[in-house]
């Protein structure tokens, strides 16, 4: 591996920012809302039937693609493979567009973490309701610029340091932090007045129906494609993360057991952002009377609008939970960010390789983050639709929900709707049917172990394509609103 492209200084140290990618904003607000939703304990099942079967494989074959041929994500796929080359792009395209939120989403968090932490300095002042606020919020397009703007920088100054000097060092420090947030937030959700509820919504089978919170069960295909969405959108699958963050890998590290401690960690928090945030929300609701239904429990709005008023109810000590609470989102946030810009900066920084030039990486990190400032601004100007901006292929081929309500579902369309989803199955394809599975398990017995070998080769050939279409299907279902199940 060419030593002046960046390695990781120690195996922890990739941990952590693997782990980090992984752990993101769709762990904090998506995983505990889709479980409740999609049968409680029956999502749960099928999630980590998911994550064993398909993302530990995708997790194991990216991680080789990239230490193989120690370049990024379009290298990789040139060096590999003849008929499935134009791939990577798919895999840099994902990135690069998800960042066109993301960022405004972290923005958001910023936002909130200042004015918890202004309403603790300021203790008694009036604190507007969580909907006032974030309606507010939404129509100061010039302050969500700023913010959008603030959280790229950040991102900018980590990424700049490289691989080992600034991912590495932020998610050395970011990620414990982030998990002594974690268990403080969740020691006050349960303790609140009626939480139980919502860990019946969690984990008991059938209860979010019986309950009120859902007029009735979805259907396992359903199931299927929103544990496998969620799957591989938590585990940074098919968006290049993991090929990247692999090509700084050392030979001497084990991709088998590293890929199985990164699915286990990414779970499990995610399984503890759920424990943070729905007893909280549930419980609040039912103190304040709200019906189940009623219950903002997903998107934006489960994490500023229903959270932030649970905090608000806390009396004195809720600005302090709230400062907590939105600091562990921004760090999942930046974790998640830097690693997709990473993405898009290897490709650069590999070109200039190729032409044997040393690319320059504070100057490509910020031409690569001016590049998704310039998008962010638009998805930071509409404010989640609540400026009237125009938005191409609005409620197209004539069903409600075709990008149907912003930019910031035009673009999650294009990349987690599509772009990842067909990446990933390709991926599998290739891996199992063109370059054939023995190319990647040389890699993986390298620091590894040959028992791996009769899974790998089984479920990238069968059971990752089947199970990737399907999750394709379903994602085009959710994001067209077409009522295929």
């Amino acid at each position: 591996m060419n030593q002046e492209r960046g390695n990781w200084g120690s195996n922890i140290g990739f941990l952590m920012a693997a782990i980090g990618s992984a752990v993101g904003l769709g762990n904090i607000w998506g995983f505990p809302y889709k479980m409740g939703r999609s049968g409680g304990f029956t999502f749960l099942v099928v999630y980590l039937l998911l994550a064993i079967f398909v993302g530990f494989v995708i997790m194991m074959g990216e991680l080789a693609m990239g230490r193989k041929t120690g370049k990024g994500t379009i290298g990789a796929y040139h060096t590999l493979s003849k008929n499935f080359k134009w791939v990577g792009w798919l895999a840099v395209f994902a990135p690069f567009v998800i960042m066109s939120f993301y960022s405004v989403l972290g923005g958001y968090c910023i936002e909130y973490l200042a004015l918890n932490l202004s309403n603790l300095a300021f203790a008694g002042a009036e604190v507007m309701t969580g909907s006032d606020l974030f309606g507010a919020m939404l129509t100061n397009q010039f302050g969500c610029l700023m913010f959008t703007m603030l959280f790229m920088v950040i991102c900018y100054l980590i990424n700049r340091g490289g691989v080992s000097g600034g991912i590495e060092k932020f998610n050395k420090v970011g990620m414990p932090a982030l998990f002594v947030c974690l268990l403080i937030i969740i020691a006050r959700a349960l303790t609140m007045e009626g939480a139980v509820e919502g860990l019946k919504f969690m984990f008991v089978p059938g209860y979010a129906v019986k309950a009120g919170f859902i007029e009735q069960a979805p259907g396992f295909l359903t199931v299927l494609a929103t544990a496998g969405g969620q799957m591989f959108f938590s585990l940074s699958l098919a968006m290049g993360a993991m090929i990247t963050y692999g090509s700084y890998l050392s030979k001497e590290e084990n991709l088998v057991k590293n890929s199985g401690i990164i699915v286990v960690a990414d779970t499990i928090v995610a399984t503890m952002a759920g424990l943070a945030v729905i007893p909280a929300a549930v419980a609040n609701g039912i103190q304040n009377g709200i019906p189940f239904a009623e219950i903002k429990l997903s998107g934006p709005s489960l994490l500023f609008v229903t959270l932030q008023d649970v905090f608000a109810a806390m009396g004195a000590v809720g600005p302090l939970f709230g400062v907590i609470f939105y600091l562990l989102v921004l760090i999942a946030a930046i974790s998640s960010a830097i690693s997709l810009i990473e993405v898009v900066s290897t490709y650069f920084m590999d070109r200039a390789a190729e032409k044997g030039k040393e690319g320059n990486r504070p100057r490509i990190v910020l031409l690569v983050c001016l590049a998704i400032m310039v998008e962010a601004a638009i998805v930071a100007w509409d404010g989640l639709g609540s400026n009237d901006m125009w938005v191409p292929f609005q409620n197209s081929l004539g069903v409600v929900g075709a990008f149907n309500d912003c930019w910031l579902d035009f673009m999650d369309f294009w990349s987690e709707g599509l772009a990842m989803p067909l990446g990933a199955l390709l991926m599998s394809i290739m891996v199992g049917w063109e370059i054939k599975p023995k190319t990647l398990l040389d890699e993986l017995h390298v620091g590894g172990s040959s028992k791996i070998d009769a899974f790998f080769s089984f479920s990238m050939k069968f059971v990752v394509p089947v199970i990737m279409a399907l999750i394709l299907v379903g994602q085009l279902n959710d994001f067209l609103a077409l009522g295929l199940f």
